[in-house]
């Protein structure tokens, strides 16, 4: 029987993840050591057009994420409080790299807490080395930078995937 104490040991960390970088799983490692158990559900941004679609980017998040064993994977649409409620977690976590980030997080978690005050909005901040790093500016250099150039930015599943992206578009 699940006890209150419990539902803290499971945090979600909701995205698009299109596509995941290091410094997203730098904040999922992290928060490995931290949680029980982390469930990342990948989910639409309908502010942005994705490059890869849902399945393609469950799929490369999964592969990114193989050797975690703590944290798995599921495709979500919807409000990400009701997805973590749907988990049986009290916890979103979310990643934040610039000022600008935490000024739409703030905004996102009192809109967060009006629909279910029940879940509580975690931070972590993205490492120095990652921050910088985000979908468009991969986006902007994939057809410009080599295989190495690329790894930097993101792991080695994610490097394959853009090159099939941008060669046939």
């Amino acid at each position: 029987m699940k006890t209150a104490s419990d539902h803290g040991r499971t945090a979600v960390y909701t995205g698009s993840f299109d596509p995941i970088t290091l410094g997203h799983l730098d904040v999922i490692g992290r928060a490995s050591r931290i949680f029980d158990r982390i469930v990342v559900g990948v989910g639409i941004n309908p502010d942005k057009q994705p490059l890869f679609s849902r399945e393609e980017r469950v799929g490369l998040v999964r592969e990114s994420l193989d050797g975690f064993g703590n944290v798995v994977v599921e495709l979500f649409s919807g409000l990400s409080v009701d997805f973590v409620r749907r988990q049986d977690a009290h916890v979103l976590l979310r990643g934040v790299r610039s000022l600008t980030d935490i000024e739409a997080e703030f905004t996102m978690t009192l809109a967060n807490r009006r629909l279910d005050a029940s879940v509580e909005t975690v931070f972590l901040m993205a490492d120095a080395a990652y921050s910088h790093i985000s979908s468009s500016l991969l986006k902007q250099i994939t057809p410009l930078a080599d295989d190495e150039a690329l790894l930097r930015f993101v792991p080695a599943p994610v490097v394959k995937a853009l090159r099939a992206k941008f060669t046939t578009t």
